[in-house]
């Protein structure tokens, strides 16, 4: 089975603000909570809890049940677990995240964090990964789906797009091939 491993913050998702007063980029951007949160996320930080306000990408739900139909699919971000955790919980309303992978999967490399894909035990002509950061997919990219990152358009649909080319790869013998034509990769 070919697996489809999606990154979360400003991919399917992105975090607005916490109590801390801490914007959705890490930028230290004060922002005050929002109103229209699809979850609000308890996170304990230094002994602190810190709600965490959450929007979903548009269209996330429906993407993530048509990948789950083609794909195994696993979330890999970087994100810590005791963040990332609650809030898959709450997305993942169709039971189709088979794993998840955080932070302490990534590689550290001369200070970014890199999902490395050779370090799952797959074979690489059947993994894909969606992610918004280059860095990220910097070992692999000729199984990437390069995304633009998400912060709050309600008119997005850079996931449902994806669709057609998703289904077409899950056809293919080596998805490099195909990624490497769709996106030029060198």
């Amino acid at each position: 089975m070919f697996v489809c491993f999606l990154a979360l913050s400003r991919v399917v998702l992105t975090r607005i603000a916490s109590a801390l007063g801490r914007g959705g980029g890490g930028g230290g951007c004060p922002l005050q909570p929002i109103s229209n949160a699809d979850f609000i996320i308890p996170v304990e930080i230094e002994d602190h809890v810190h709600q965490v306000y959450v929007l979903k990408r548009p269209e996330v739900d429906q993407f993530m049940k048509e990948m789950g139909e083609l794909y195994e699919v696993v979330v890999f971000t970087a994100s810590l677990a005791k963040y990332a955790d609650p809030v898959l919980d709450l997305l993942d309303k169709h039971k189709v995240v088979r794993w998840r992978l955080f932070r302490e999967h990534c590689q550290n490399y001369k200070g970014t964090y890199v999902k490395d894909l050779g370090r799952i035990g797959r074979d690489l002509k059947s993994i894909i990964i969606i992610d918004n950061s280059a860095a990220s997919y910097l070992f692999h990219p000729e199984n990437a789906i390069p995304i633009e990152s998400w912060f709050d358009d309600p008119n997005d649909r850079d996931l449902m797009e994806l669709v057609p080319f998703m289904r077409e790869l899950a056809k293919a013998s080596d998805v490099r091939t195909l990624i490497r034509q769709q996106y030029n990769v060198q």
